[in-house]
């Protein structure tokens, strides 16, 4: 029996906005864009929409012909979104997965992937991290890790080296961006006594309290470490970073407002402050 499709709760004088996942009552997206909003003094409404896993397309035409002007997209659709797109920007070609989708007037759907920005303005601008010829590892090899490679060249490091438990996964990732600069994929265990300055954690483990199962010495000391998930408290990852003596850690609440700021800009024209709603969402 097919799926009701998903409806839009229609409001008279804005544009109509959402996120898109399963599950998605979670998400931070609405409280943010609603933020972004306020302070820019765009008519916008925003609301997370849960779709069934196996009517992801019906359902994204659906919610356009309802009116919809663009969506975010969340697990576990971003490969689909990046098969929906009639058209797709060169970072979300290379990524191979969409997390901005943008309805054209035309009825056409647009594709942009915004978590390598994200990420990269955070640890950049937010926590202050040098990333220029500085070796790089990242722990996983999924949809999240292939759309933040490009943007991490993009800062000029020495070399990232993608370490995962299925090295097929890993060593795919590395083909597709080996164009851009020194890139690597190894086993957990082919790390060996090599130690990084810089080590971003991937995988989803720490939403299960789980560690990605890296060396005990792979942590340079005083090195900095970045979890892509968050949670209320520190995650487990960022508890394994403090006993191994990380000068910092942070987790990936601040990459999830810069991803959705340039995706707001891409909306809307006008780019949010992302650091105020940081704040209020630390607070």
């Amino acid at each position: 029996m097919p799926h009701a499709l998903p409806q839009l709760l229609l409001h008279p004088d804005v544009d109509h906005y959402c996120v898109i996942g399963n599950p998605v009552s979670h998400s931070l997206s609405p409280q943010i864009h609603r933020a972004f909003a306020e302070q820019t003094g765009e008519a916008i409404d925003y609301q997370a929409v849960l779709v069934e896993t196996d009517a992801f397309a019906d359902s994204v035409r659906a919610l356009r012909d309802q009116g919809l002007r663009g969506a975010n997209i969340t697990l576990p659709f971003k490969h689909e979104a990046w098969a929906l797109c009639d058209r797709r920007s060169a970072r979300a070609e290379r990524a191979g997965a969409v997390n901005t989708l943008s309805c054209s007037d035309a009825g056409l759907f647009d594709g942009d992937n915004t978590d390598g920005i994200g990420l990269l303005r955070d640890l950049r601008d937010n926590q202050g991290v040098e990333l220029a010829d500085r070796d790089i590892l990242i722990a996983g090899a999924g949809g999240a890790v292939a759309g933040i490679i490009d943007s991490l060249f993009d800062a000029r490091p020495a070399s990232i080296t993608i370490a995962n438990r299925s090295l097929d996964k890993a060593r795919q990732i590395a083909a597709r961006f080996a164009d851009r600069g020194r890139i690597q994929a190894l086993a957990y265990a082919e790390l060996g006594e090599r130690a990084f300055p810089l080590i971003i954690n991937g995988t989803s483990l720490s939403l299960q309290g789980q560690l990605p199962a890296l060396p005990e010495r792979v942590l340079a000391p005083g090195g900095f470490v970045y979890d892509m998930m968050y949670q209320h408290e520190p995650t487990c990852f960022m508890r394994w970073a403090e006993q191994h003596g990380a000068a910092a850690s942070a987790d990936g609440l601040g990459m999830l407002v810069e991803q959705a700021a340039e995706a707001f800009a891409l909306w809307r024209g006008v780019r949010p402050d992302s650091r105020p709603v940081i704040a209020q969402l630390r607070g």
